[in-house]
């Protein structure tokens, strides 16, 4: 008999943020040889099925990976929910379900899959960190366990060490407690990290709350892993994985998001800003783009669109569904300077040498690839991991700056900091810091970088680990 072939069972995550560098980890995997089964939840392949602006099923990386020869098997599993239920407005039902009854969905099918694998398969797990349900049915089926986090290495290791944090009163964070310098963590002492900064569920009180509990069952099951990958850079976050890999095998493979199998230009040029920014003089055009929770703050859409118009600059803005949150009148009145379309090929418009800057809900996928692209960032988290990552991009890597002092925003400070970011003194400077940090990620991404280095080291000690036959020794 052969050698086994590696066969990577993928249980995807729901949100948008997690399913793009999921799906391009999945034809990371084919492309090293690996047998993939990328298991979507249905609601997601239903509303990939209908997104307007680019024609799916061209685009579908999967269908493009199977065209290159690569061996990825496309299934859904359902979350209990039908389809059209509105998994925002009703978030504490939807998890609540995620958390009870999900993981025997994904047991049954994990069977399933393993049970009518006809070839010599050494099976093995990959589920997004924010699951807790890896560790029991990895054990149950005896698979090697690997776990994904798609947000920076310092995120990761500040939820690894909840009950430190909790134990030294970090955890849930004092409301006038917001600027406490955490020192406490290894890892993490040279960075000035406050309490302000940390991610939302340290501000969540509520012990009963699904989100904060889900994060913190997640935690305490990763340290059953038997791998620990991050979308990240070595260079950008070294100390981090660093601390981490002393604890459990961890590496920085990112960023993800760059695969050969890109959707072509050819597709993202139908949403029409592709010959717009190419009339355009280099640096002069602002990309805006959040993510959809923040798209439905009406009060936020207007001042930033009034804030625009005041500043005078040319834009275009990524509204995926709600271009009637924009003041009335807008579209008309700044169709000379801007172009507003519902989707775009976000790595395509960053690359393109007329962006000056973006403007960020500071989402971990959309600041790497604006690092990858050379471009300085205007940044306004709202929640999750971005009040964490819009510290690393403003404090510590100085390649972008605050959309607003306060919580509330206001249209004439956000003209001032566009025209900050785009031909200023501030900007010349943000540019520099960028053009080396860009360098460094470029370097990291060469076949001789850290980045590729560590994906093939992981798959060495995968397959090492699975000729032991020696799982689950962590935790």
């Amino acid at each position: 008999m052969g050698k086994k072939r590696l066969h990577a069972i993928m249980i995807g995550f729901c949100y948008q943020g997690h399913v793009i560098p999921f799906t391009n980890l999945a034809i990371k995997l084919a492309s090293s040889g690996c047998v993939v089964t990328f298991v979507h939840p249905e609601f997601v392949h239903h509303m990939l099925a209908k997104a307007d602006g680019v024609n799916v099923a061209e685009a579908d990386p999967f269908i493009r990976a199977r065209q290159s020869g690569l061996d990825i098997r496309y299934t859904t599993i359902s979350d209990g929910f039908p389809p059209d239920f509105d998994r925002i407005i009703n978030y504490k039902q939807h998890w609540e379900a995620i958390f009870l009854d999900f993981p025997s969905r994904v047991d049954e099918l994990i069977g399933n899959i393993i049970n009518s694998d006809d070839e010599a398969f050494e099976h093995f797990l990959v589920a997004d960190t924010s699951y807790s349900l890896p560790a029991t049915i990895a054990h149950k089926y005896n698979m090697l366990n690997v776990s994904f986090w798609t947000q920076p290495a310092l995120v990761f290791i500040l939820y690894y060490h909840l009950d430190l944090l909790r134990e030294r009163g970090y955890f849930p964070v004092q409301g006038d407690e917001e600027n406490v310098v955490i020192d406490v963590i290894p890892g993490i002492e040279a960075i000035k990290i406050k309490t302000k900064d940390l991610t939302s569920n340290f501000h969540d009180w509520d012990e009963t709350s699904i989100t904060r509990r889900i994060m913190v069952e997640a935690f305490e099951k990763v340290k059953q892993a038997d791998f620990i990958l991050i979308n990240t850079v070595d260079e950008l976050e070294h100390e981090w994985v660093s601390a981490m890999n002393q604890k459990q095998p961890t590496y920085a493979i990112g960023p993800v998001n760059f695969s050969k199998l890109d959707v072509p230009k050819s597709l993202w040029s139908k949403t029409d800003c592709a010959e717009w920014l190419d009339s355009k003089p280099r640096g002069s055009v602002l990309y805006v783009s959040f993510g959809s929770l923040a798209q439905s703050n009406q009060q936020l859409a207007e001042e930033i669109a009034n804030g625009i118009l005041l500043s005078g600059v040319h834009f275009v803005w990524v509204i995926r569904d709600g271009a009637d949150m924009l003041p009335d009148g807008f579209a008309n009145e700044s169709k000379e300077r801007g172009v507003i379309v519902s989707w775009c090929n976000q790595n395509e418009v960053l690359s393109n040498p007329v962006i000056g800057g973006f403007l960020t809900h500071c989402g971990w996928n959309s600041i790497l690839e604006s690092i990858c692209c050379g471009v300085p960032m205007i940044c306004y988290p709202f929640f999750a991991d971005q009040p964490t990552n819009r510290k690393l991009v403003v404090d510590d890597w100085k390649v972008g700056i605050n959309l607003c002092d306060g919580t509330s925003v206001d249209r004439k400070e956000v003209a001032e900091k566009i025209k900050e970011l785009i031909g200023s003194e501030t900007s010349n400077s943000l540019r520099g810091e960028m053009k080396r940090m860009s360098s460094v990620v470029h370097k990291a991404l060469d076949e001789d970088g850290s980045t590729h280095t560590n994906f093939h080291r992981f798959l060495e000690d995968l397959w090492a680990k699975a000729a032991t036959g020696a799982t689950h020794t962590h935790g």
